[in-house]
């Protein structure tokens, strides 16, 4: 049988290291004929030599009577390139050299810059990572990934934590690298793992070290982290291998991240609450796979402080004239009562806090920069008396509660356009009055045998609806009081 050049090639190679038989089958040849090769190939096996220069040359080299020249250019700066160093040879020598010679000189100044040239790339030194030492934290950009909330780009940056023994990771999705949402990403990661590194590393963010003054840190993080026990670390400026492990687990999460987006076959999502679902599902299947490390690891890590960490933002905001106020870019109502006041609201990471001095008025989840928050309770009977306004109201569509209510408005456009806006102003005056829940049934009721939401037949639903129960409040035995008394 006759066998390719390949295939022989094949056969040497992995008889080094394997039997006859399977170097044969890797090779793709029968085992009689794989050994025939071989024992030929024993016979006429020379005696090994050690290796010489090779002293002769296959074809003229081009450029050995300019190679001084280009050696001395390269010496004066080596940031020189092949391509600079030919553009100079063919305006130099027109006649000697062509563009497509520039393959043979860039590999002679490679070679010369491996042999002589002043460039030491740099060293790594593989360390050995023990469990519970410490956890790092980065944040990263995921433009690449192409991610659109109803249909409009979403670009936003990812807080990514880890911890480099296990690889237990957790990300959140942020919009800038600032001291909150550092505190705030890692106050939500270690809750969720529920347990503490004795150090954090992080890069050298402003956030976390002040400006060119590496080895000291801001003292708001050094505050957060001594709340939790915990020994603030950073890199080396413009050494991101020293915060390696999380530097390389960003890349291998986006790359993970973008293999389910294909299989998904949708980069697109309903809102930024489904995309963070996304990640989360994302995140657990992955760290699924290093619950055993995890395990091994949560025994030397340090227990969560019994008291959580609270340092709120704190704004002072006026109240406008449409009982509504401005805090951190987003718009709350308050009740119109307050108009006019000086308030104070306190900023949570995912809630919102109105006070007037001491007394709570408003809390509710906290919105993004652009994001409302209007609730009809403060504003419905200020729109009573002027129904006219609702037709044209910025914030119209903040007093549609619920889908239903939408629904219920469309309906009342189609009966009477005229009496629409007032009749619906009503229907949430009695959610107000009669609760939520029990217009939403009426609602339902009502479209579901295609007849006009109208408030008075809401009104009706409501009331036949609640039952309100009868209570008998029977008055107490003052014996059983006496019967205390005798067994003391």
């Amino acid at each position: 049988m006759t066998c390719t050049k390949r295939q022989i090639q094949l056969l040497l190679k992995y008889a080094a290291d394997y039997p006859v038989e399977i170097a044969a089958a890797k090779a793709g040849m029968a085992y009689s004929t794989a050994k025939r090769y071989l024992s030929s190939k024993k016979k006429t096996k020379p005696a090994s030599k050690v290796p010489t220069p090779r002293t002769w040359r296959t074809r003229t080299d081009p450029f050995v009577d300019v190679w001084s020249q280009i050696k001395e250019m390269l010496e004066r700066d080596h940031g020189l390139e092949a391509q600079t160093l030919m553009d100079w040879l063919i305006e130099s020598y027109p006649e000697q050299f062509q563009a497509n010679q520039v393959r043979t000189l860039r590999r002679r100044v490679h070679d010369w810059r491996v042999l002589h040239g002043p460039e030491r790339k740099e060293v790594m030194f593989a360390q050995n990572i023990l469990p519970g030492e410490s956890s790092q934290s980065d944040y990263t950009h995921c433009s690449e990934l192409g991610i659109l909330i109803n249909g409009e780009s979403f670009p936003h940056l990812l807080f990514h934590f880890m911890l480099p023994y296990s690889r237990w990771e957790f990300v959140w999705i942020c919009h800038s690298e600032s001291s909150r949402t550092l505190t705030t990403g890692y106050q939500m990661a270690v809750h969720e793992l529920g347990a503490v590194a004795k150090i954090h590393r992080t890069d050298n963010l402003a956030a976390a070290v002040p400006i060119g003054q590496h080895g000291s840190f801001q003292p708001g993080w050094e505050s957060f982290l001594q709340h939790f026990e915990v020994e603030p670390s950073s890199n080396n400026p413009g050494k991101s291998n020293e915060n390696g492990s999380v530097e390389k687990s960003n890349h291998l999460f986006k790359h993970a991240i973008d293999q389910r987006l294909r299989l998904r076959g949708s980069r697109e999502f309903k809102s930024e609450m489904e995309y963070a679902s996304f990640l989360k599902v994302a995140t657990i299947e992955r760290n699924r796979l290093r619950h055993e490390r995890l395990q091994e690891e949560l025994k030397f890590l340090l227990p969560l402080p019994a008291d959580p960490w609270y340092d709120p933002r704190q704004f002072s905001v006026s109240v406008t004239a449409w009982s509504t106020v401005s805090v951190a870019g987003a718009i709350y109502s308050v009740p119109s009562r307050f108009i006019g006041q000086r308030l104070k609201a306190l900023v949570n990471p995912n809630t919102i806090r109105i006070y007037y001095n001491s007394h709570l008025l408003v809390e509710c989840p906290r919105h993004q920069p652009g994001g409302r928050c209007i609730n009809y309770r403060h504003i419905i009977f200020h729109l009573l008396r002027k129904p006219g306004a609702f037709r044209n109201y910025q914030f119209r569509e903040e007093l549609f509660p619920r889908a239903i209510f939408r629904s219920a408005y469309d309906a009342l456009l189609r009966w009477n356009d005229e009496k629409a806006d007032k009749s619906y102003l009503q229907i949430l005056n009695t959610a107000v009055m009669e609760g939520e829940e029990q217009v939403s049934a009426a609602l339902e009721v009502l479209l579901q045998e295609a007849k006009v939401p109208c408030s008075e037949l809401v009104q009706e639903l409501c009331k036949t609806k609640i039952a309100v129960p009868e209570v008998q409040v029977l008055a107490p035995s003052l014996n059983t009081y006496d019967a205390l008394l005798t067994t003391l």
